[in-house]
């Protein structure tokens, strides 16, 4: 016996922007470093040698937070000029810390900016890199330096201590940036790969039931009758073969959604019924079955490449019966005849060799649906294809 089965699988999604986090995470790190700034000042303040220049620079890093925050939530914001002015608030105001404190605040504090500066460097890590953001912690040893100096003060130890948190934290950051973006541009290129792939399953269909139809019965009927004919049916064949290879070729993502309209619902019994024949028996249930639209479709069109096979490789007095119902908000339909059966390993042959009507016209169809599709046969005793597809909630 014969027997193929196979269910769709998840799709990927298409990005969302991959540091969205990232950018979310600094904002709330530069609000929360402002709430240390005040404490700071407040904590220190009789060792501020001009208490209204900390203020003012309170205020200025108060401000900058709520524009950052905003300008980085923004992608095309995102630039070298906001960058640049960034950082250039943050060692101004690292270096005001010189005019606002005596030099005893700094024996016992850090600079007002303390580690609210690191939202700059965090921010350089993110958008250029993580070489960029330890150029930037660098910078801030310097200025620290710079600023004791000013004051007549030696370097201590914090100094050195939190340049080396900032070297870790942009570098960490900045190679978590890096990743994220290679992951979005990985994911990018792959949900881009499923829309060539299905737009290539969906021509290579619509071909199978077209034209590749008519060239291979052209080919057959030509070899029968013989003479001119025969040529004929020999460039048949010869263009059938060359189509085939084309399916296989990538074909660019249509811009079309091929859902649209596919909210419409129809019966899918007279569609059904109409594949009915002097050998062709159609047995549905006395209520309707109502189906989306495209289910419908694409169902009769998986049905009629079920029945072509039966004409291209079964006697003509095969007969053929056609079942169909809903149960549980599943529609089933098969489709058995009393043919020779299919030989094992015949589908899996057909396959590799291009022939595309049951990978395609049918398995094909299905998977799009979200269905499954079950083909059995055993020689001599004939085939059934049962397709099953769930219906979306609501339908």
């Amino acid at each position: 016996m014969v027997q193929d089965s196979s269910a769709s699988g998840t799709r990927p999604q298409p990005p969302h922007g991959f540091d969205v986090p990232l950018w979310r995470g600094i904002a709330a790190f530069r609000i929360a470093s402002l709430g240390y700034v005040v404490v700071l000042v407040i904590q220190h303040h009789q060792l501020l040698a001009r208490p209204w220049v900390a203020w003012a620079l309170v205020v200025v890093m108060v401000a900058w937070t709520v524009v950052a925050t905003y300008a980085y939530s923004r992608p095309e914001m995102r630039g070298w000029p906001l960058l640049l002015v960034d950082l250039a608030i943050a060692y101004g105001c690292l270096l005001g810390t010189g005019l606002a404190v005596s030099p005893s605040y700094l024996r016992m504090a850090p600079p007002l900016t303390t580690t609210w500066f690191a939202g700059a460097v965090l921010a350089t890590s993110v958008l250029r890199g993580r070489r960029w953001g330890m150029t930037a912690a660098l910078g801030y040893g310097a200025a620290d330096v710079l600023l004791r100096w000013s004051l007549d003060l030696s370097m201590t130890a914090a100094t050195p201590r939190g340049v080396v948190l900032l070297l870790l934290a942009s570098y960490a950051l900045g190679y978590m940036a890096t990743l994220a973006t290679e992951s979005e541009r990985r994911l990018a290129q792959a949900v881009e790969l499923e829309a060539r792939t299905r737009e290539r399953e969906r021509l290579a269909r619509s071909i199978h039931d077209s034209v590749l139809q008519v060239l291979a019965m052209v080919r057959r009927r030509g070899d029968e009758v013989g003479g001119t004919a025969a040529e004929l049916g020999r460039l048949a064949g010869q263009q059938e073969v060359a189509l085939r290879e084309l399916i296989g070729a990538p074909q660019p993502a249509s811009p079309e959604s091929p859902g649209a309209g596919t909210d419409r619902e129809l019966d899918l019994r007279p569609l059904l019924r109409a594949h009915a024949t002097e050998r062709h028996s159609v047995a549905t249930p006395p209520t309707e079955i109502p189906v989306p639209r495209n289910v419908a479709t694409e169902v009769d069109a998986a049905v009629r490449a079920a029945l072509d096979n039966v004409a291209r490789h079964c006697p003509s007095d095969t007969r053929v019966w056609i079942f169909a119902e809903l149960d549980e908000g599943v529609v089933t339909v098969a489709v058995r005849d009393d043919g020779p059966g299919i030989a094992p390993g015949r589908l899996a042959e057909a396959a590799g060799d291009g022939r595309l009507g049951v990978a395609q016209s049918i398995r094909g169809r299905i998977h799009e649906l979200g269905g499954t599709v079950t083909v059995t046969s055993e020689p001599g005793e004939g085939t059934e294809v049962e397709l099953s597809v769930p219906l979306p909630a609501g339908t």
